[in-house]
């Protein structure tokens, strides 16, 4: 049966808590659900909460239930210039300390963008992380898988041709299975991208992850697609990355692309209810 996409993210939103915390000239939304230990989750570029949509009702069965939209996102205000993940992350840090204030301790995970921002977080945060998801990020400095050109979407062009567009998009980058791409994840990547205005550039292929992992106390986990466009077949080199700094590291590799959260969500969600369980 159909859905109205907007409707099922209202419904959604409807049960969460806003809070706002400052970021710069501005402020920073946070959307909260359930009750239980604290979880905080964080989106990919160009994305917002509803990265996490799909997981958000599973796992705030059991947590407490974190959720900005990053500074430069979704509906939170712009960070000042320059646009750089060491800035983006003291905000979201600073974020986290007004919403679970210190000694609170707390779990990360990260989607995409948002696990190299977590990283960082982590890192700052230190023995207040327990452990550290890592769903797919960039950051360590290794080369972006080649990928087919993107459709432009311009202005004046039809409502069905932009939609048509962020289809062929999300397929190109974000979910490997086309089946799967339904109007809710079309709609999604459409307001995202409409509201995004943190550049996040050259970041995804620097090496800010992997200089911040040396120092983060929590234990390591990661969530990778085995067909993730921006990786490639070199999923396992993500594995030695993280076995470097954690041998024993909780590395799992779902069929999906890079968007994991939404294109193998029950997956995903079971994955985060056992790593963050133990």
């Amino acid at each position: 049966m159909a859905t109205d996409p907007a409707r099922e993210v209202a419904a959604i939103e409807s049960s969460a808590r806003r809070v706002r915390t400052p970021t710069g000239d501005g402020t920073m939304v946070w959307r909260i659900w359930g009750a239980g230990a604290p979880l905080v989750l964080l989106h990919g570029a160009s994305g917002s909460w509803t990265h996490w949509i799909r997981n958000v009702p599973s796992l705030a069965a059991r947590f407490s239930v974190h959720v900005p939209d990053m500074p430069g996102f979704g509906d939170s205000d712009a960070p000042p210039p320059p646009h750089t993940a060491e800035g983006l992350a003291a905000l979201v840090a600073a974020g986290i300390d007004g919403v679970l204030p210190p000694p609170r301790s707390l779990d990360i995970a990260g989607f995409s963008f948002g696990g190299i921002v977590g990283g960082i977080v982590a890192a700052r945060l230190g023995r207040r992380v327990g452990t550290l998801v890592l769903l797919g990020p960039g950051g360590f400095g290794l080369p972006r898988a080649p990928m087919r050109a993107l459709v432009p979407v311009t202005p004046g062009m039809p409502a069905a041709e932009v939609a048509q567009a962020h289809r062929e998009n999300l397929h190109v980058m974000m979910i490997a299975d086309r089946a799967r791409i339904d109007d809710l994840a079309v709609f999604l990547q459409a307001a995202n991208v409409a509201r995004a205005r943190f550049r996040s550039g050259a970041i995804p292929e620097s090496d800010a992850l992997a200089r911040a992992l040396p120092a983060v106390t929590a234990r390591l986990a990661g969530i990778w697609g085995a067909r993730d466009a921006f990786v490639g077949p070199d999923v396992e080199e993500r594995r030695r990355r993280l076995a470097a700094h954690q041998p024993d590291v909780d590395f799992r590799v779902l069929d999906a692309g890079h968007w994991v959260t939404y294109e193998a969500a029950d997956e995903v969600n079971a994955a985060l209810l056992e790593m963050l369980g133990r």
